[in-house]
C-alpha cells in the first residue's frame, strides 16, 4: 500500500525526542498542579473572609503572613492551608529539578541553542519543537511545520463559495501553546527590532493582538524549521523602521 502511494508512511521518533517530550510534559504537569494549589488556597481563604492579594516577597512570603496572623483563630484552616503550602513547596522543587534537567540538555544540543538565537523563543519552545520535528527532513517546505501544528486556518469549500475559518488547532497541543506565548513575548516584551516583530505589529493595528499572536506562531514555526534545515542562527534586521513607535 505505500508503495503504490494509497498511504503514506508514519514517522516513528527516536527515543532522544520521546524522553524530551516526556521531560517537558511532566514539567507542563507540574506547573498545573502548582497552579491548581494555589488557586485552592485562594479559594479556602475567600471562604472565610481573607483575600490573599498580592505582596512583595511574592506567594510563599504573603501565606506565611496568613498562616501566622490571620489564621491564628482557626486552628483546623491553618492546618489545611499549611498541607497545601508543604505540597506547593515539593511540587516546585521537583520543578526547579526538572528545568536544570531541560537547560542541561538544551546546552548539550546545538539545534536547540541555534533555535533559542530567535526572540521569543525560550528553552522550552526551542527544546520542544525539536522534540516534536524530530526530523525536519520529513517536511519538503518549511511552510508545512504551521500546517503540521495546526497553525493554519481551516478551509471551508462548497460549490463556488471557498472561505478561510480559524486555525485548524491539530497537531501537537503543548508545542502550539508554546510557539502562541513565544509571539506573545515577541511583540510584548522584547524591545530590539526585527523584521518579524515589525509584521506582527501591523497585523495587530489591522486585526487585533490576537490575531498577530497566532500569525507569529506560525511564522515562528516556519522560521525554526527553516533555521534547522539551513543550519544558521536568526538574522537580526540591520535597520530601525521609522514607524516601528507608531506600530506598537
Amino acid at each position: 500500500m505505500v508503495r503504490t502511494g494509497w498511504c503514506k508512511s508514519v514517522h516513528v521518533k527516536s527515543t532522544a525526542s520521546h524522553e524530551a517530550r516526556a521531560l517537558l510534559a511532566t514539567r507542563s504537569q507540574f506547573v498545573r498542579t502548582r497552579c491548581d494549589l494555589e488557586n485552592q488556597i485562594r479559594g479556602v481563604l475567600r471562604t472565610f473572609g481573607i483575600l490573599f492579594g498580592k505582596r512583595v516577597g511574592g506567594f510563599a512570603k504573603r501565606a506565611e503572613e496568613i498562616i501566622d496572623g490571620e489564621l491564628d483563630a482557626s486552628p483546623t484552616i491553618q492546618a489545611v492551608v499549611e498541607a497545601l503550602m508543604r505540597a506547593r513547596a515539593n511540587i516546585l522543587e521537583q520543578i526547579r529539578h526538572l528545568e536544570a534537567k531541560v537547560r542541561l540538555i538544551a546546552r548539550q544540543n546545538k539545534v536547540v541553542r541555534r533555535l533559542m538565537s530567535v526572540p521569543g523563543v525560550g528553552v522550552i519552545t526551542a527544546l520542544g519543537f525539536a522534540a516534536t520535528i524530530d526530523d525536519p527532513t520529513r517536511f519538503k517546505r518549511s511552510s508545512s511545520a504551521g500546517a503540521y501544528l495546526g497553525l493554519t486556518p481551516r478551509i471551508y469549500a462548497s460549490g463556488e463559495t471557498m472561505r478561510s475559518g480559524r486555525v485548524s488547532k491539530r497537531g501537537d497541543d503543548f508545542l502550539r501553546r508554546s510557539l502562541y506565548e513565544a509571539a506573545n513575548a515577541l511583540l510584548t516584551r522584547i524591545p530590539r527590532f526585527s523584521a518579524l516583530k515589525s509584521w506582527g505589529l501591523r497585523i495587530a493595528r489591522r486585526g487585533g493582538y490576537r490575531k498577530a499572536k497566532v500569525a507569529v506562531a506560525r511564522k515562528l514555526a516556519v522560521i525554526l524549521h527553516a533555521m534547522w534545515i539551513s543550519g544558521e542562527p536568526f538574522r537580526w534586521s540591520s535597520q530601525e523602521p521609522g514607524d516601528l513607535a507608531s506600530l506598537q
